[in-house]
């Protein structure tokens, strides 16, 4: 009656066993760590800038405790903080011979101390919040206002370009303010002009109006397509924000919208404020441009490197090494750019990144290429004045439709990091950070000590009490409870969430509506011994009739907390998905771990005299 069966002991066993086991990562803390990364589309990590960083590091007798390559960075861990500090400016010397040219992010961070068994079994410590681990906080304004006022700029181009195809005369399109003026001699000109730019401008809403012999055309960008480029400002700025901070090798950044024109962001675990405030101010664009063929020699390259540049070109060098001349004209800019997706060509079946622009590009870019089929074309990016050449491929044919293939000599992950900085290189609105919070380690440590000393005495009440007034079942529902929490951080781990003093709050609570569905089953047991059941019919009849009370009650607390979760944001959500979690441990550990240990007491006896649950007079 009360016996599991040897395989659902080997369960509660084995669960018990990988519950502490990814729980285990939590406890070694984190070293100060030095991370290497790119600075620049061109420039690469590999295992040579490994090598120079060691190198850097032998040479000043500075001594760290291990260093890998780990994706597209390098990580060197250290003893302590003084350390650290010292092979940041080693390492940053010895990368960065021009500190106003950098060509490699040398920043702070704190990295696991997880042995590497455990992490080999991916057991990894739980992410800690801004709050636990320390770090930055940043809140950045956007420049609605001159996402508006490049809109503009670009409907203007658009108006011009459609003005000119369509052959419509007109003595000059301005912009001034808010507004495009566009001016004409004659009211047949200027009605022409409407139609054609009402029909292919569906953003604009125009007026007319004379000064004397001058007939204009206003036109304002409606409410609507304001509103539309705000939003898209917004989120481009985050998208870009995302892959500005992979550079800082941040786990579980936070980026989110604050009110219409607000982005918060916050580091958890960045010690390098200077270095962070510099990666999420960059400014960065795109241009398409062609290449000077016609003087692409040897002795006018060699010149070039000298810094003797022909006139009405730039000289830079690309992402193999070979020298190239660009013209200054700018063809195209990332503006009219709508897409950029790795994949293969078709042909050769070699990578490629698959570019989709705009109507304007288009038409651009079909007469661009019409009239340069068999030259080379140059996409750059343009960051703090300085541009880099991201590849610089041949026009094989007049290019049409708007969709633009870019291949030849790169590799798949070439072609991902290409489409990735094309499709989200740039801001499409200029920020200013508005307000700037450090949350030093130390603070982050006391936060955590409190938080833990709060969950430990909270853990520690509940075990007296349940001792107390349940003897041995209250022992045992103790040991569930143990279990429970156990489970839950075992959880967060596995899941890599994020760990935040909410969170710490939900754990504490969890582990006191834990405990109700014990309580819920010690009662139980105890009414069946009152109405006169023998022990172990008792215990049976206990846990069975309790079960759908303690599953009703969940449920509920489970749907309040789904609310929280999808509708809550910000520290809300990290008490939320700590809650939910723990209620589904609950039901587990408060049901099948003690059912498992009172079977084990009680459940080998042909005949239990007497239950040890608080009252001896109960038999």
């Amino acid at each position: 009656m009360n016996r599991f069966p040897t395989w659902k002991y080997a369960l509660v066993a084995i669960v018990v066993a990988l519950g502490f086991l990814y729980t285990l990562p939590n406890f070694f803390g984190e070293s100060p760590a030095v991370q290497v990364s790119s600075a620049r589309v061109t420039v690469k990590v590999d295992a040579g800038v490994l090598g120079r960083a060691e190198d850097a590091l032998k040479k000043a007798n500075v001594a760290y405790s291990a260093a890998a390559l780990d994706g597209a960075s390098v990580r060197m861990r250290f003893a302590d903080t003084d350390t650290q500090l010292k092979a940041k400016d080693l390492i940053t010397q010895a990368l960065n011979p021009d500190p106003a040219n950098p060509s490699y992010v040398v920043a702070l961070n704190l990295l696991s101390s997880s042995p590497t068994w455990l992490t080999a079994i991916n057991a990894l410590p739980m992410y800690l919040g801004l709050d636990l681990r320390g770090g930055v906080h940043f809140l950045l304004q956007v420049d609605m206002q001159a996402a508006v006022t490049k809109r503009l700029e670009s409907l203007a181009g658009d108006a011009r370009s459609q003005l000119r195809d369509k052959n419509i005369r007109h003595s000059g399109i301005t912009r001034e303010g808010q507004t495009i003026r566009v001016r004409f001699r004659d009211a047949d000109a200027r009605e022409k002009a409407k139609r054609v730019i009402q029909d292919g401008i569906a953003d604009l809403a125009l007026t007319e109006s004379q000064d004397g012999e001058e007939f204009r055309l206003t036109a304002t960008i409606k409410p609507e397509a304001v509103k539309r480029t705000q939003d898209y400002a917004l989120k481009q700025n985050i998208t870009t924000l995302h892959n500005r901070i992979n550079e800082l090798g941040v786990a579980e950044p936070v980026i989110q919208q604050q009110g219409a024109d607000r982005i918060v962001v916050q580091l958890p675990g960045v010690q390098d404020t200077a270095k962070a405030k510099d990666i999420l101010g960059r400014t960065a664009s795109l241009e398409i441009r062609m290449v000077d063929e016609e003087r692409m020699n040897a002795d006018t390259l060699a010149a070039a490197a000298r810094g003797e540049v022909p006139f009405g070109t730039e000289y830079y060098v690309e992402r193999n090494g070979a020298p190239i001349l660009v013209r200054k004209q700018v063809v195209l800019t990332g503006d009219r750019l709508t897409d950029a997706q790795p994949g293969f060509d078709s042909q050769t079946q070699e990578p490629a990144v698959h570019l989709t622009l705009d109507g304007p590009g288009a038409r651009i870019f079909k007469d661009v290429t019409r009239e340069s089929v068999g030259k080379r074309m140059a996409i750059l990016l343009i960051e703090k004045g300085r541009g880099e050449v991201i590849t610089a491929p041949v026009i094989r044919s007049e290019i049409g439709g708007g969709r633009v293939q870019i291949s030849g000599r790169m590799s798949t992950t070439e072609a991902n990091d290409t489409a990735l900085l094309l499709r989200a290189g740039s801001l499409a609105a200029p920020m200013e950070i508005v307000e700037e919070r450090t949350v030093g380690p130390s603070l982050g440590k006391d936060n955590i000590e409190k938080g833990f000393n709060s969950t430990k005495w909270g853990f520690l009440a509940i075990v007296v009490f349940m001792s107390v007034y349940y003897a041995i079942f209250g022992l045992i529902s103790s040991v569930a409870l143990a279990a429970n929490l156990l489970f839950l951080v075992a959880l967060l781990s596995l899941l890599q969430a994020t760990l935040t003093l909410p969170g710490i709050a939900a754990i504490a609570l969890t582990l006191g509506m834990a405990i109700d569905a014990n309580v819920l089953i010690n009662e139980r047991i105890r009414e069946e011994i009152r109405g006169g059941a023998t022990p172990q019919a008792a215990i049976s009849a206990g846990y069975e009739r309790a079960f759908g009370t303690i599953l009703d009650s969940n449920i509920t607390t489970l749907i309040a907390g789904l609310a929280l979760l999808i509708f809550g944001s910000g520290p809300v959500r990290g008490f939320a998905v700590v809650h939910c979690l723990g209620i589904m441990t609950s039901m587990f550990s408060a049901v099948t771990v003690s059912r498992a240990l009172v079977n084990l007491a009680y459940g080998h006896r042909r005949r239990v005299q007497k239950l040890s649950i608080g009252d001896t007079a109960w038999k």
